[in-house]
């Protein structure tokens, strides 16, 4: 159960609302540097919305899903690269809860603790007296220039060992930056290159990655709980869905509050909020946002039915996950195109949000669990009556 003293979820997200101001003043900011500046991060932690992933015995809330897609929504009204870093502080936070009571002991010591991560076995681990020895790299680390620890995964490299990833639960401070983040979107997610050079980890934070995807939480206290037997994915697709939502919504506004007294360059119209194609440019757009967030909505409904009902996930409720984030995705960067391509010559100033907003959805769409077309294909596989073509569910 949430712990007693958790904020509603209309509070939550009445604290996200109160952050917009900020994240929008510090945009420009976050885009040149590459990261997110301190005072958001010294905001976000004043704000308690870092607590809402943090298991009940340490003091967190143990949100629910909808309440971390209606966070995220505001969040990313204000910046989508903040709102990517907090879907990963609250996915892999979640995450964390599978480790050993032990290791969550070190973990949530910190009370504003930030987990980042990937689950790519891109790296090694060599077995030693009393844990392992890391090596590797692992690329697209959003997120963790402001965490304090990371999930790394690694091959084992002993062929006495089962050919199973190891997930392996490091401090930051072991780890070595490489600062090779320079794209087009998603900018101030600082999503850089770690690194592990024969790091010592304990086997009290390690899990085998056949415990992670069945949820084996090996917490005696976490272990028994619903919350924590969603299947990983399912619950990652269903927090990060918000982040699209509130993306879409903000260009969606602002396009609006740039409308009055714009003319229709070499047209007849005076003002383009005159002219019938804004018209259908603002209601397609506006339709698919409606759609994506009661989507995610439906979605975060019958994740916490399940949960009430402590109901084993099918392999079928397992893919709809997948193409529920995909299809969720492609609604909010289709309105979110519309309202670009309307936007007229002046919205290419760095000043202007949409184009920003352009990019950090396209940015976002392409990570590979949410790739529209990959999840749609899986979908489609399912309902034609075949295995689906991935062990990521």
């Amino acid at each position: 159960m949430p712990h007693p003293t958790a904020p509603t979820r209309d509070e939550l997200v009445d604290a996200a609302a109160k952050l917009v101001p900020l994240l929008r003043s510090r945009a420009l900011w976050i885009d040149e540097h590459r990261r997110l500046p301190r005072d958001v991060v010294t905001a976000i932690e004043d704000s308690g919305l870092l607590r809402m992933q943090v298991p009940a015995q340490y003091g967190g809330y143990e949100s629910d899903a909808r309440a971390f897609v209606d966070v995220l929504t505001e969040i990313a009204k204000g910046n989508s690269s903040v709102a990517f870093c907090l879907s990963v502080y609250a996915t892999l936070g979640w995450m964390a809860a599978l480790w050993p009571d032990e290791a969550l002991d070190e973990v949530y010591a910190e009370p504003h603790v930030r987990i980042s991560g990937t689950t790519a076995p891109t790296g090694t681990a060599r077995r030693t007296e009393g844990g392992y020895v890391l090596n590797g790299s692992w690329r697209f680390n959003s997120g963790v220039l402001h965490s304090q620890w990371k999930i790394s995964v690694a091959l084992p490299e002993d062929p006495t060992d089962e050919p199973v990833p190891l997930f392996c639960l490091t401090p930051v401070a072991d780890l070595r930056i490489e600062d090779d983040w320079h794209t087009v979107g998603l900018q101030g997610s600082g999503s850089v290159t770690t690194v592990a050079d024969d790091v010592f980890v304990p086997e009290h934070r390690v899990i085998t990655g056949a415990d992670f995807y069945r949820n084996v939480s090996k917490s005696r206290v976490n272990g028994p709980k619903p919350h924590f037997r969603v299947p990983v994915l399912v619950t990652t697709n269903a927090i990060q869905s918000g982040q699209f939502v509130g993306a879409a919504k903000y260009a969606l506004s602002s396009f609006l509050e740039r409308l009055p007294g714009r003319p229709l360059t070499y047209t007849d119209y005076p003002s383009q909020r005159e002219a019938p194609l804004t018209h259908l440019q603002v209601g397609e757009a506006a339709l698919l946002i409606e759609d994506a967030e009661l989507r995610a909505h439906r979605f975060t409904e019958a994740i916490s039915g399940k949960i009430a009902r402590d109901e084993p996930w099918t392999t079928e409720e397992r893919v709809s996950s997948r193409v529920q984030i995909g299809w969720i995705a492609r609604q909010c960067k289709s309105a979110v195109d519309i309202l670009a391509a309307a936007s007229g010559g002046s919205s290419i100033h760095r000043d202007v949000p949409i184009t920003r907003i352009q990019r950090d959805l396209h940015a976002a769409s392409l990570h590979a669990m949410i790739t529209p077309g990959v999840n749609v294909e899986l979908y489609g596989r399912s309902l034609c009556g075949l295995e689906p073509n991935t062990v990521y569910l």
